[in-house]
């Protein structure tokens, strides 16, 4: 697929993988709607790219209101819609202490219902042109229930099942839907993390993959291959086994990133 002059629109825009894609994005010539939480960001990524073709919106996209006003906001500047990336993610990992229904509820509007609220928006257009493509960003941790980890697995989980679903539904209408299931990436996300993250790459590096599985058009985009491998280790292992090794303390931070 060329890039060249499609309309897209990017959700988690100010940092992390989005900031990246933003940059890579308008290097192939899109027109850009960058959507995120922190306007400061947003000004700072808008000065950095410097294009005419560029409209950035503060938006909270687990607020379905505020999905449909700036969907709606995107389509008025730039007459339509091309391709969608639902990027905007938190991360959630906490101990029982933080295990209530507000923190839940963070975590699900953002990583799962956003989407549902993105979609809401494109479907009637999309459908109308028999064209358009959805691109969720998911993760390889979406399969099984890691320790302090339940909200956020759950999200993803539920992510990666919304995006499999659509893509068979929306096949007939020549709507393209793409899972991206990344690994451990460095971000201001993970950065948090005070465990050890085998395999980490650079967001640099995660943002390339993507956009290139983006051309390709391919259904799914799961990276590094070594944490694909032993994510689908872990997936069959039987249940006691993942409860032994799930439930040991995991070691120190090693911050050893793979940038090639």
């Amino acid at each position: 697929m060329d890039l060249k002059n499609k309309v897209v629109l990017l959700t988690g825009a100010s940092s992390g993988i989005g900031y990246s894609l933003a940059h890579h994005l308008a290097k192939e010539g899109c027109k850009l709607a960058l959507i995120a939480r922190r306007q400061n960001l947003l000004d700072k990524l808008s000065e950095e790219i410097k294009s005419d073709d560029l409209l950035t919106i503060l938006c909270d996209v687990g607020k379905q209101e505020q999905v449909a006003e700036t969907f709606g906001k995107v389509r008025d500047h730039f007459g339509k819609i091309d391709i969608a990336i639902l990027n905007a993610g938190v991360s959630g990992r906490a101990g029982l202490e933080f295990y209530n229904g507000n923190r839940a509820k963070e975590i699900f509007d953002t990583n799962a219902l956003s989407i549902v609220y993105s979609v809401e928006q494109l479907l009637p257009k999309f459908m109308e042109r028999k064209n358009g493509m959805i691109v969720g960003i998911s993760t390889l941790a979406d399969s099984r229930g890691f320790p302090k980890s339940g909200f956020y697995n759950a999200s993803k989980a539920a992510a990666t099942m919304l995006l499999e679903s659509l893509r068979i539904e929306l096949k007939p209408f020549n709507i393209k839907v793409i899972t991206v299931k990344p690994g451990f990436v460095r971000t201001p996300m993970t950065d948090k993390n005070e465990f050890h993250m085998p395999f980490m790459i650079s967001v640099d590096k995660a943002a390339r993959i993507i956009l290139e599985g983006i051309k390709k058009e391919k259904k799914m985009i799961e990276f590094p291959f070594p944490t694909v491998l032993a994510t689908k280790l872990m997936n069959i292992l039987p249940n006691f086994l993942f409860d032994k090794l799930a439930g040991k303390k995991p070691p120190a931070r090693k911050d050893k990133v793979i940038t090639e």
